[in-house]
């Protein structure tokens, strides 16, 4: 009868040590990506909400995890009973235990203030950060639209209003042209470092004979034209600013806040907001276009699938699931919020989940 007792009691902390053993693999592989995910939604919460603040003339603030520590507590006890019976009692043996479980994760967050708030979020983006993105395979068009001021002259729409707010007509000519011929594959952009500095380099297609796709030729011809580029030469650095050396293409980008401004200024927002003197009208589509840049819609409440919604004010904001342009567009300011913040003394945030 001891024996038996001995054996269950064996076998009942074998299961709880084994169980035990297998919790850091299995919570790894499970936290690494929730956490991952969680972090991801943040940020595009975080982007959404900067967006509308500032729609509402209110100035965003910015946290940063910096440190997120997933804490778990697992207790386990285990006991057996042994009644050797007498008279017409039975003998038997018990074998009982008990497992309480607890997870406890801690955040840790650092505002972005002071010099890390300029440089990330005032200072405009620097060319060898935006243009890269391209060759990543964004659509150009929608990286300038997003990111430019002006190129060469050339001027964005813009938020601010004023007489040339809707931007120049040569800029969305210029940026559709641009498209067509990444496209076509005779657009491209070089990132390259000389003397330890990058530069980076618009490359447009020289073509050696007539095998060319149908329109590259006329895409080409205009893009060379507005930029004032010679036509017999195919690479040009792209330099910040307004004007540029011959040769050269000058871009004038905007800061990450400035983004966000811009974006705002094309959320639909509720007309009271409007006629009570909230925010501004709406600001209407420019240069040819058919719908804004990203389509943030407003109500009472947001769709249960909805992509990214924030509430502010009594109302709801959101993304809709469905729309992939305007999460595409996102996507990209997304991007570009990282590239922005890449440049200051912020860590990217440490994860530390138990592994045994």
């Amino acid at each position: 009868m001891k024996l038996v007792a001995r054996m269950l009691l064996a076998v009942c902390t074998a299961c709880l040590v084994t169980s035990c053993a297998h919790m850091g693999p299995t919570h790894l592989k499970a936290d690494q990506v929730d956490y991952a995910r969680a972090l991801g939604m943040a940020k595009k919460r975080a982007i959404l909400d900067a967006m509308v603040q500032l729609r509402f003339a209110d100035a965003p603030s910015f946290l940063t995890v910096s440190q997120i520590i997933a804490a778990y507590t697992f207790d386990a006890t285990v006991g057996t009973t042994l009644n050797e019976g007498s008279g017409a009692q039975p003998n038997y043996a018990l074998a009982n235990g008990s497992v309480s479980y607890s997870n406890h994760p801690t955040f840790t967050f650092t505002p972005t203030t002071g010099d890390a708030f300029a440089t990330a979020y005032i200072r405009p983006l620097a060319p060898t950060l935006v243009l890269p993105l391209a060759q990543g395979g964004i659509p150009i068009d929608l990286l300038l639209r997003i990111s430019a001021q002006s190129i060469d002259g050339l001027l964005n729409g813009t938020a601010l209003g004023g007489s040339r707010s809707a931007g120049t007509p040569g800029f969305f000519q210029l940026i559709h042209a641009a498209r067509r011929l990444q496209l076509a594959g005779e657009l491209n952009v070089e990132l390259r470092n000389e003397k330890g500095t990058n530069h980076v380099f618009l490359v447009i297609t020289v073509p050696s004979d007539s095998q060319e796709p149908p329109g590259a030729a006329a895409d080409r011809r205009l893009v060379k034209q507005l930029l004032h580029l010679p036509h017999d030469t195919g690479s040009f650095e792209v330099v910040y600013g307004q004007t540029a050396t011959p040769g050269r293409i000058a871009l004038m980008t905007r800061s990450a806040l400035g983004i966000l401004t811009d974006l705002g200024a094309q959320i639909d927002v509720p007309a009271a907001s409007v006629a009570s003197g909230a925010t501004k009208p709406t600001v209407g589509l420019i240069g040819g276009e058919t719908r804004s840049t990203i389509v943030v819609h407003s109500g009472s409440a947001a769709p249960t699938d909805a992509y990214v919604a924030i509430p502010f004010d009594k109302t709801v904001y959101w993304i809709d699931s469905n729309d992939f342009d305007s999460k595409y567009a996102f996507t990209v300011v997304q991007d570009l919020m990282a590239l922005a913040e890449a440049d200051t003394s912020s860590k990217a945030p440490i994860v530390t989940i138990p592994a045994g």
